[in-house]
Formats: C-alpha cells, structure tokens, sequence
C-alpha cells in the first residue's frame, strides 16, 4: 500500500488516542469525513487497522490492529517497518518543536544501553519492560482513567542483538576473546 498523507496522518492519530471514529479523525485533522472513512476502510483492507469493539450505533470506531502475542509472525513483521517510520517522524518532530511545548515537558527520558544477553534473557526483559508499563495501557482506551495532566508520550523500546562489522570483530564486536 503506498504511502498516502491522509492515511499516515490517520495512522499517527491512532497511534495517539487509540481509538477514533471517521467523524472525530476529521475534527482533529481538518479532512471530511467521508474522507477520513475512506482512508480508514483502505487501512483496514490491508490489515494496518481493525474496528475497535463498540456497543452498537453508526459510528465505527477504530484502532491499530491489536497483535496477538501467541501469533508471533506476520503481523509484528508487517507492522514493523511502518511502525518505526512513525516513531522516527515523531522523535523529529519532538526535536524539532520540543522548545514550544509546555517547560514540563520540554525534556526527554531517552537512554540507551548494551547487555551481553542470551535469547532468552531478551525475551525476558522485553517481559519485563512490558509488566512496567501494564498498569498504563488502560488509559489508551479509556480517556476517563487518564489523570488530567496526562499526555500521550512515546515508549520506544527496540531490543536486538548487535552484528559485528566484517572488519571490525576485534573491536568491540564479536565474542570476547577467551579468559577475558
């Protein structure tokens, strides 16, 4: 599917508030709504979007498809590349227009780190970062357990193992040499 000013601007409001309607998606960004449905419905077609449970009425709400953990194939990988393009815009984004956002805010939590880890020691903090931010994930469908001062904010985590350079095994990357 190519890539559609309409669509992505449609995929980073739900990556936002979680939920949307075709109606709310054309308040918030300036489009008709019929548009907006559209959009909506071509993202779904291709399986970036689903329509989010609701009781009943015409409006459909929608949210970015829900990945199942015990699937654990095609769809983080279809989701993947898509995913870190809207992270990456919005860390610029973020840099960008850091300086006008409230002085509360203006700064940033970022870190990174390097752990000499098996597969499944990554699994498990990937586990363990996961647990961290449960008692949180409530708030992206349910707007009234948001306490007032809170923002959407961007929780990246990427946990990979790290590849050596061809030319560059001795330096860092690799397996240590031995005794070492």
């Amino acid at each position: 599917m190519r890539q559609h000013e309409v669509r992505t601007a449609l995929m980073e409001l739900l990556a936002e508030v979680g939920t949307v309607t075709a109606t709310e998606a054309a308040t918030r960004l300036g489009y008709s709504s019929g548009l907006c449905s559209f959009h909506l419905r071509q993202l779904a077609r291709h399986g970036h979007i689903e329509e989010a449970p609701h009781h009943g009425g015409r409006a459909r709400p929608w949210r970015l498809k829900q990945s199942d953990p015990t699937a654990g194939g095609p769809t983080e990988d279809e989701f993947g590349d898509l995913a870190r393009g809207l992270e990456d815009e919005s860390w610029q984004r973020w840099l960008a227009q850091r300086d006008q956002a409230p002085a509360e805010w203006r700064r940033d939590e970022a870190f990174s780190a390097i752990a000499y880890l098996t597969p499944e020691e990554m699994t498990q903090v990937a586990h363990t970062v996961r647990r961290a931010l449960a008692p949180y994930q409530d708030r992206e469908q349910r707007p009234l357990a948001r306490p007032e001062e809170a923002r959407p904010v961007a929780l990246i985590t990427r946990l990979f193992p790290l590849l050596s350079q061809p030319d560059s095994d001795a330096v860092g990357g690799g397996t240590p040499p031995a005794g070492t």
